[in-house]
């Protein structure tokens, strides 16, 4: 590796030293359900997000609620520290489309309807407040 490489290498190491992710993959429910979820916290700080996810009446915000103490998790890991009130933030939040199971359903007059049982992808990205 060249010297402006490593250079440029380590610049991008040290940036991302202050921001942790998770990815929770293959997760049984549609995409646009968990949406619905992941537009609910996304910017917001970390332990109002839990409280958010706790107590909301969607299925899917359990499956986030999870992700988002495993990217805490490793953001303690990574920085060697327990994350404070006030610290860290929810930088960016996706969810992506997974493959879809085709199953049919029985229909009138021998057919059969194709039913699609999606499945989505969420990534978390994590960040220090300190950093904006």
């Amino acid at each position: 590796m060249g010297k402006r490489k490593r250079e440029t290498a380590n610049k991008i190491k040290e940036a991302r030293k202050s921001e942790s992710f998770a990815k929770l993959r293959n997760i049984p429910s549609s995409p646009r359900k968990m949406r619905l979820v992941a537009d609910m916290v996304r910017g917001v700080e970390v332990f109002k997000a839990l409280g958010l996810l706790h107590f909301s009446t969607k299925h899917a915000a359990t499956d986030v609620e999870k992700l988002l103490k495993s990217a805490i998790s490793n953001w303690e890991q990574k920085n060697g520290r327990k994350a404070e009130s006030g610290e860290l933030y929810i930088k960016t939040i996706h969810v992506d489309c997974a493959p879809m199971l085709k199953r049919l359903r029985p229909a009138p007059q021998g057919r059969g309807y194709r039913i699609r049982k999606r499945s989505n992808h969420v990534t978390i990205y994590l960040d220090t407040i300190n950093n904006d």
